[in-house]
């Protein structure tokens, strides 16, 4: 009997030891060290605490910090992924014959996952776990980016802005850019973590805004999102789309029904337990003559692009880093003309605590 006791202590796995009717019970040994000792794992605070099977989730939804108070004699168990998303940047203001550009969405970043067990990582994942240290590591959750102030406004009221950026045990993932307000001050779309869509104009001046804007900005490998789509000039005038984590904004002129371009798709990970995506572009605004509809927001929250009239665009969802959706061509009163509020970021981390 004692040698039977000594195998199953010396083992760090849960061993099943079958009788001969069948029935097993069950021993989890988490692994000892000199006299038996037990040998602790991870311990932390910080953020909101959830399981999945032996790992523990902090997900962080504003600032904080993780708090590591003990953590493994085994330097294996040690491992910590992450995921870290920047906030979405703000949707083009509308203005007299030009829509909206829709935002682009926050960087998104992820660890490949195989430290912590199996579970959904998105394509874009790189780069390796954290391995813990007893400290407070900061938290900084990015804040979705607010619109300009209309397109009826003179200059330079329909710039827009990023969104924030996130960061977590030392990853940044940076904010989104801004879509590109219509009006005669409209400007350009803004890079950033996923690029904004460009506005759709009317006329030949400022050649240059109905072009969307690079992602990746500054460079991480791989990248943290992609450019933003283009919008259409005269006639047509609708907002190009946000990029996302996964895919380009939309060009306005894929949308010969008058429709702003669709936002690019975010990224799928379940390292919280449950498959969500995130990082989403926003829509572009539509034209109003004849009247178009607002572009689709992106897989992972990102906000749908304004319609000329009674449906205004669309903010990106809180802590997806979605960007925002730009608002209509003809949307140009300063209290019905601005663009929507870029999604906030999210910075989750994830690791074996039995």
């Amino acid at each position: 009997m004692r040698d039977l006791k000594n195998k199953l202590t010396s083992s760090k796995n849960t061993k099943n030891i079958q009788s001969r009717k069948g029935k097993s019970f069950g021993y989890q040994v988490l692994g000892f060290g000199a006299g038996g000792s037990v040998l602790p794992m991870i311990e932390a605070t910080g953020g909101t605490i959830t399981e999945s099977g032996d790992f523990r989730i902090h997900t962080f939804t504003g600032n904080g910090s993780l708090a590591v108070t003990k953590i493994s004699g085994c330097s294996s168990e040690n491992a910590m992924d992450w995921l870290v998303v920047g906030a979405g940047g703000s949707g083009g203001d509308g203005g007299t014959g030009e829509a909206g550009g829709g935002a682009g969405a926050g960087g998104y970043r992820e660890s490949p996952g195989s430290a912590t067990g199996s579970y959904t990582v998105s394509p874009i994942a790189g780069g390796s776990a954290v391995t813990a240290s007893v400290q407070s590591y900061p938290i900084v959750i990015g804040q979705g980016g607010t619109p300009g102030l209309g397109g009826g406004n003179p200059a330079p009221a329909p710039v827009g802005n990023n969104g924030g950026n996130s960061s977590g045990l030392g990853i940044t993932s940076a904010g989104g850019g801004f879509g590109c307000g219509g009006g005669a001050a409209a400007g350009f779309a803004g890079t950033g973590g996923s690029g904004g869509g460009g506005n759709g104009r009317c006329g030949p001046t400022n050649p240059g805004n109905s072009t969307g804007k690079l992602g990746n900005t500054p460079p991480t490998s791989p990248p943290q999102g992609k450019y933003g789509g283009n919008g259409t000039p005269s006639p047509g005038n609708r907002g190009g789309a946000g990029g996302a984590a996964l895919n380009t904004g939309g060009d306005a002129n894929n949308n010969p029904d008058g429709s702003g371009g669709i936002g690019g798709a975010g990224a799928l990970s379940s390292i919280n337990g449950t498959p969500t995506a995130r990082a989403g572009g926003g829509g572009g605004g539509a034209q109003s003559t004849p009247p178009g509809n607002g572009g689709a927001g992106g897989l992972g929250g990102g906000g749908q692009g304004g319609k000329n009239g009674p449906s205004p665009a669309r903010a990106g969802a809180a802590n997806t880093g979605g960007g925002a959706g730009g608002n209509s061509c003809g949307q140009n009163a300063p209290s019905t003309g601005r663009g929507g509020v870029g999604g906030s970021g999210v910075v989750i981390i994830r690791y074996k605590f039995q």
